[in-house]
């Protein structure tokens, strides 16, 4: 479960959305004083995210420098803002805030970014001189007042002053992985990325001022060395605090250590990560002896920071299991292992019914009840609950202040029936793994209790029904099992359509589905994006990109054979008149994809200005790889050389860049050593030089070095810590590439590698529907190669195990699936894609990987692709070189 998904939960109830746009709710978002304030005469005010800028535009500022941060919390924020106001006015000092309480809330929660976390105003001093005086002065006025600890910075006296050196105007450079990341400027006047790790440190051409040495002393003084255990691992942080595997020196034993920041890591009820961790050892003193949770053995204070000391429990987090033991990761699914894995779970399941009755028998509610929070013992029976900062007892229980998305209880549950409302989740995620819909619509319940029956014949039915009911929160809900259409029972969201009819094999209706509630979401009045979609696209320059924004979109509009749509255009080409500042460079995540697609479109003028300003930037130091780097780029040069000659100089150029610095560490179509082969592949046809050839073979070896077979029998990518089949970073998309380069040359090595990873796209679940991580990038895999119909038929169907309904239309979730995306990368629009690969009469095709189908109608483009079952002999036949 990615964190960082959850605070952009906040604002809406169908999509990813920025937590500044809560009024959108109908309602406003109470402001502190100054924020109402009007400017100063002459000073310029404008908001950006969630800070509010003040300048009064009468002097020379600086582009970088040292700059100070006041800390504040919820409680002394307003009187700080104004404090800070009538310091910094008089002074002609610029500087901003963050203007009301819950955008300061959101920014000190627990799972906010660690490196802004703190900051609720910056003042910009123009040099060392006015920066030692602002501090004097600010200290004067603020000192020792409570705020969070600002971990990027270095504490003045004792807070809530800080400082950094950083930039004080917006400017990018290349980082070390090749992305546009916020810079500042070295000696030499070249830009350099601005670090903004949760640790203080200083660009090596900066010295500490003078009076700043002694605060430098005083933070390095402060050491958990002294204490009687010995911290040997992280195992998590949050903005909160760390969590820390330790030996206790004294009797070497291992245990836990749970730390709490104070004033930072806030719940939604405004309790910090001390308060929360109070909670916790309140809670866990109070199940002692009943051997469902850790005891507790410390109780520490290290310079303010709260720290839980617990035994450490052995085994597994419950959540792990899923991969090591869930049958439903295969191609068949053997029916011996299913009824196992039944046995299993339901066992699971029993014990933490008993575990959760004894919590509640010593009058708790645990109140954060999901996978992550169970701990199997190695006997793979036995279980015990961890993180009880959220326990309350039952007379004082209000209401769930944090919980997982996917087990999060509605808001009419209070007491014991929160924790049975998330059992009732567990029950249903343990066989379909999915409850993050419930998010969006707790009506899909009665869907996945279907899946779950249809998957798995040993589930009891009223096992299944009782969950059901618990979750939809009726009685008198229909049975789910044996239904073909699926009862949804009675639930407390609006009424809508089953997205399941039409399913998504129904083509055209369901690209007409499909297109309607990409349509019905568009918001062309917006700057910052045009479809809702992932996360990122509130990080890459204005929603823009191929991946996640407005050109994905009209992209995947544009294959399948849907309608123009001109309103879209011209909001990109608006957006691109000129880009915003900071948007990335890139294919997938920035202009040359934009560019790409304006072509495709017909805007040709526009595409090629982009490309210059893509020329105009260090490009030659970005990343190898196909998402955002050289491959991508040089691929979209290429292409457009056919409008400007002088861009395929360029596109060579970024060729052999790119074969000087194949990726590291990485593997994939996306980010991986498959991209930059796809543009040595293009290159080749474009000017028939073989080298072209060799580096593209070089290339894909690279990646299939990092492949490893997993339980289901299929070639996968091996990231040490998972195994991923996907097209985005799997090994699906390595065999996009393998195919394109069969189509050139023969080698038996890789007409191997391509059947056995051929079985990675025919898996019975997969965790997400998107086009690059999840089922649709299988959906346009098997369509693109020709794979026998039943195959096809399969994942086309598993796609309705995701759809959701949206304004009466069908659409689909994005990543973690805790809200629905129209992007091409996660969303609607990448499983558009995957169907018109599949059902379209001209089949869609990925920018630079075509899809070499048979048009209905139309001649043989390509001999299909042998099936990893049917393939006689894995070196390549005369028909498989034939491709063309």
């Amino acid at each position: 479960m990615d964190k960082r998904y959850e605070v952009f939960c906040l604002a809406d109830r169908y999509f990813y959305e920025t937590a500044d746009r809560l009024t959108s709710r109908g309602g406003s978002v109470p402001l502190y004083e100054a924020a109402r304030r009007p400017a100063p005469e002459g000073w310029r005010r404008a908001s950006a995210g969630d800070w509010l800028h003040l300048d009064p535009g009468t002097r020379d500022r600086p582009r970088q420098g040292w700059k100070v941060h006041v800390s504040a919390c919820l409680d002394t924020a307003e009187k700080t803002a104004a404090v800070v106001w009538d310091y910094c006015v008089p002074r002609g000092l610029p500087f901003k805030f963050v203007p009301g309480p819950h955008a300061l809330h959101l920014r000190n929660s627990k799972y906010a970014q660690r490196g802004s976390s703190g900051k609720f105003v910056t003042v910009y001093p123009k040099d060392e001189t006015e920066l030692a005086v602002v501090l004097r002065d600010l200290d004067e006025l603020l000192g020792g007042q409570p705020g969070p600890y600002i971990l990027t910075d270095l504490r003045y006296a004792d807070g809530p002053l800080y400082v950094r050196y950083g930039a004080f105007v917006q400017r990018h450079c290349v980082g070390a992985d090749g992305r546009l990341v916020p810079a500042i400027e070295n000696p030499e006047g070249a830009l350099v990325p601005d670090r903004r790790d949760p640790v203080f440190r200083l660009p090596e051409w900066v010295t500490l001022p003078e009076f700043l040495r002694p605060h430098l002393e005083a933070r390095d003084a402060t050491t958990v060395s002294d204490l009687p255990y010995r911290i040997e691992k992280a195992l998590h942080f949050s903005n909160g605090g760390g969590v820390y595997a330790g030996t206790d020196t004294r009797s070497g034993e291992q245990v836990v250590l749970k730390e709490a920041r104070p004033y930072a890591g806030l719940a939604a009820d405004g309790a910090d990560a001390v308060a929360r961790l109070e909670r916790e050892r309140a809670a866990l003193e109070r199940l002692g002896g009943l051997g469902v949770a850790p005891g507790v053995r410390d109780w520490l204070l290290v310079d303010g920071h709260r720290f839980l000391v617990m035994d450490h429990l052995p085994g597994s987090t419950l959540n792990s299991f899923f991969a090591r033991r869930h049958p439903l990761l295969a191609v068949d699914p053997d029916p011996e292992a299913v009824a196992r894995y039944t046995d299993w779970a339901l066992g699971i399941l029993r014990a933490v019914e008993r575990a959760l009755d004894a919590v509640h028998g010593r009058g708790l509610v645990f109140n954060d009840l999901h996978m992550f929070n169970i701990m199997v013992a190695p006997d793979e029976r036995t279980v015990k609950l961890l993180d009880f900062e959220a326990a309350t007892p039952v007379e004082e229980h209000r209401g769930q202040a944090i919980a997982h998305p996917g087990f999060i209880a509605p808001a009419d549950r209070t007491g014991f029936a929160v924790d049975h409302y998330a059992l009732a989740c567990l029950k249903l995620a343990l066989f379909v793994p999915m409850t993050t819909l419930l998010a969006v619509d707790r009506g899909k319940a009665a869907h996945l209790a279907e899946i779950a029956c249809g998957q798995f014949p040993d589930l009891p039915r009223e096992f299944l029904d009782e969950a059901v009911r618990v979750i939809e929160g009726s009685e008198g809900v229909e049975k789910v099992v044996g239904k073909s259409t699926g009862a949804r029972g009675r639930h407390a969201e609006p009424p809508r359509r089953t997205p399941r009819e039409p399913a998504a094999g129904d083509w055209p209706r369901s690209r007409d589905e499909l297109a309607a509630a990409i349509l019905a979401s568009a918001t062309p009045d917006r700057e910052d994006r045009l479809h809702p979609g992932d996360i990122a696209q509130f990080a890459d320059g204005g929603g823009l990109g191929l991946a996640h924004g407005a050109a994905g979109v009209l992209y995947a509009l544009a294959e399948t054979g849907c309608a123009p749509y001109e309103e879209g255009e011209q909001w990109l080409l608006r957006r691109t008149a000129p880009p915003p500042e900071g948007t990335p460079l890139g294919l997938y995540d920035g202009l040359a994809g934009v560019a790409y697609v304006l072509d495709r479109l017909g805007h040709t003028e526009r595409a090629l200005d982009l490309l210059g300003r893509v020329r105009a930037e260090n490009w030659r130091r970005l990343a190898p790889d196909l998402h955002g780097g050289l491959a991508g780029l040089g691929l979209v040069l290429d292409h457009l050389a056919s409008r400007e000659p002088a861009l395929r100089e360029l596109a060579l150029e970024a060729a052999e860049i790119t074969a000087a610095r194949l990726p590291a560490g990485r593997a994939g179509l996306l980010r991986g050593s498959s991209g930059p082969a796809l543009l040595f592949l293009r290159l080749y046809e474009s000017t028939r030089d073989p080298a072209f050839l060799d580096r593209a073979a070089t290339a894909l070896r690279a990646d299939l070095a990092r492949c490893v077979t997993d339980a289901s029998g299929a070639l996968v990518v091996d990231e040490g810590v998972r195994t991923m089949p996907y097209l985005g970073a799997g090994s699906i998309g390595i065999a996009a590439v393998l195919d394109d380069y069969l189509a050139h040359r023969p080698d038996g090595e890789f007409a191997r590698a391509r059947s056995a990873i051929a079985p990675a796209a025919r898996l019975r679940y997969y965790a997400q529907p998107g086009l690059f991580n999840g089922r649709a990038g299988m959906v346009w895999h098997l369509a693109r190669t020709g794979a026998p119909a039943a195959h096809l038929d399969a994942q086309i169907a598993g796609l309705d195990w995701y759809a959701m309904a949206y304004e009466g239309h069908r659409a689909f979730p994005g990543d973690q699936m805790l809200r629905l995306s129209m992007d091409l990368a996660t969303g609607t629009a990448g499983c558009l894609l995957a169907l018109g690969a599949a059902r379209g009469e001209r089949p869609a095709s990925l920018p630079f990987l075509p899809n070499r189908r048979i048009p209905k109608g139309g001649s043989p483009a390509v001999t299909p692709l042998p099936s990893a079952r049917t393939a006689p002999e894995p070196a390549p036949t005369g028909a498989e070189q034939a491709r063309v």
